[in-house]
C-alpha cells in the first residue's frame, strides 16, 4: 500500500543501544499524539484477546550526526513541517514537564539533537531527509 505521507524518524548514531530505543518510541508517541489519523484500530487474535492499536503505516528510520540532525530541523521548518524532538538533556530528566523545561531553556541553534520525527507529504520529507541513510 503506498500512502500518501511518510513518517520518518531520524537518530543520531553516536548514542548508545538503550538511547536510540528510547528516542524512538518518544517520537513515534509524538508522531501519534500530533497526528491521531495515522493510528489504526484496535487489534483481535483469534481467542478475542484485544490489544491496543499501533501506528498504521510505516516509519522508517534514518541515522544522522548532529549537523545532519540540525540540517533536517532547519529544512522542516523552513517548509512549515512541525518535528517532534529529542535532546541529550532529556536523558536526564524523569517526566514530561522537566523535558520541555530543557528544551525551553536552549535557543534552537543551540540543541543538542539527538533524534527528530517528521510526517508530511511523501514528497516534502524526501527533501528534508535528502543525504541521510537507513539506521543500521
Amino acid at each position: 500500500m503506498q500512502f500518501d505521507t511518510k513518517i520518518a524518524v531520524v537518530i543520531r548514531t553516536d548514542l548508545e543501544a538503550w538511547q536510540k530505543l528510547n528516542v524512538a518510541s518518544f517520537l513515534a508517541g509524538g508522531i501519534a499524539a500530533s497526528f491521531p489519523e495515522c493510528v489504526g484500530e484496535n487489534y483481535e487474535d483469534g481467542s478475542g484477546t484485544k490489544y491496543l492499536s499501533l501506528i498504521g503505516q510505516p516509519i522508517l528510520i534514518y541515522g544522522a550526526d548532529r549537523a545532519q540532525l540540525s540540517r533536517a530541523l532547519d529544512r522542516a521548518l523552513a517548509r512549515d513541517v512541525r518535528p517532534a524532538l529529542y535532546t541529550e538533556d532529556m536523558f536526564e530528566t524523569t517526566h514530561d514537564a522537566a523535558n520541555r523545561e530543557v528544551v525551553r531553556a536552549v535557543a534552537r541553534s543551540d540543541l543538542n539533537l539527538v533524534g527528530l520525527a517528521i510526517r508530511a507529504e511523501r514528497k516534502v520529507v524526501d527533501k528534508i531527509l535528502d543525504g541521510l541513510k537507513f539506521h543500521t
